[in-house]
């Protein structure tokens, strides 16, 4: 491993999400204070989308350990919940096991936790991940859990994690009700250019690194071209032309470094590319395929083929 070659204490690049190494660039830092507020003041539903390795996850934590000490959360982290299992998972979380009551039962046991829990100060959250999954059905369980209230306050706040998927679903007019009770949204952007220079540094600061920047804007703009801002790619890109330099002995970073990581994790783009092509090679194949049978089959062999390459070569020979 390239550790020491680097001066590294640990790998910077890893793509599990952890919060000793939250970058608060692009907009991170202001998302998540943003939201703190919306969570322990809003009365509604609050909405987080990003793209496919934006961060949600590691913004879902670091949210988790900014809330104060008198929130309690709830993770429902199985986004194919049927409408029928919300409330019983979300009373699961908060200690109680209804599962083997009636659904009205169910409903009122969770109610008088909640309002027992205002009554002592407590605020409930419940965050969910990957909703975009969500049955529609189940998005309007959520809406009818968020009525639960006494005179003056919700007694639990809901937070959407999701990919821009989740967006689309709210769209359908059965859900409507639901997307009306959505008081904040907040969109997870990729990574702008300048940001991917300084995130990239970051981590490997974070890693120990003492030297000079690795990863220069050159270098940088090179692995952005392949990772489009978004970190989770950054991160297995990075990590392989480090991996790429030290395999060289080198302990500066250079834009083929990057072209060898991504070879080895081709882009989603790059993908296509390769994949039109063959379909082109493709085709063509076949064209010529087709050719062939249909001289064979009008009686014009591989005889023919040769008289008609023996008549160019002739013509050739007299243009000479």
């Amino acid at each position: 491993m390239y550790l020491e070659h680097f001066g590294l204490e640990q790998p910077p690049f890893r793509i599990t999400p952890d919060t000793r190494v939250f970058y608060e660039g692009g907009d991170r830092g202001a998302v998540l204070e943003a939201l703190a507020w919306a969570v322990e003041n809003g009365e509604g539903i609050v909405k987080v989308v990003g793209e496919v390795g934006s961060g949600k996850t590691v913004l879902c934590r670091m949210l988790a350990q900014k809330l104060p000490d008198h929130v309690d959360l709830v993770y429902l982290v199985d986004p194919g919940l049927g409408p029928d299992d919300v409330v019983p998972a979300v009373a699961f979380e908060l200690g109680l096991d209804i599962r083997a009551e009636e659904r009205l039962a169910q409903q009122h046991r969770l109610h008088e936790e909640l309002v027992a829990r205002h009554a002592g100060g407590r605020q409930v959250v419940v965050f969910i991940e990957e909703a975009q999954n969500m049955p529609l059905a189940t998005l309007e369980s959520l809406r009818l859990l968020s009525n639960l209230e006494t005179d003056d306050a919700k007694l639990l706040q809901i937070v959407l994690f999701g990919q821009p998927e989740l967006d689309r679903n709210l769209d359908a007019n059965e859900i409507r009700q639901l997307r009306e009770r959505i008081t904040h949204s907040f969109d997870l952007q990729p990574l702008g250019r300048q940001d991917v220079t300084r995130y990239l540094n970051f981590r490997l600061r974070a890693a120990g690194y003492r030297g000079p920047d690795l990863f220069s804007p050159r270098v940088a703009r090179a692995l952005n071209r392949h990772a489009q801002g978004l970190i989770r790619r950054l991160n297995v890109l990075a990590d392989k032309a480090l991996l790429a330099a030290y395999a060289e002995g080198k302990h500066t970073l250079r834009p083929r470094h990057v072209r060898r990581a991504a070879r080895d994790v081709q882009s989603p783009a790059r993908r296509v590319r390769i994949g039109r092509r063959r379909a082109m090679l493709a085709g063509a194949a076949v064209i010529v395929i087709v050719a062939m049978a249909w001289i064979v089959l009008n009686g014009q062999g591989p005889g023919y083929i040769e008289t008609e390459l023996a008549i160019g070569n002739t013509a050739g020979g007299d243009r000479r």
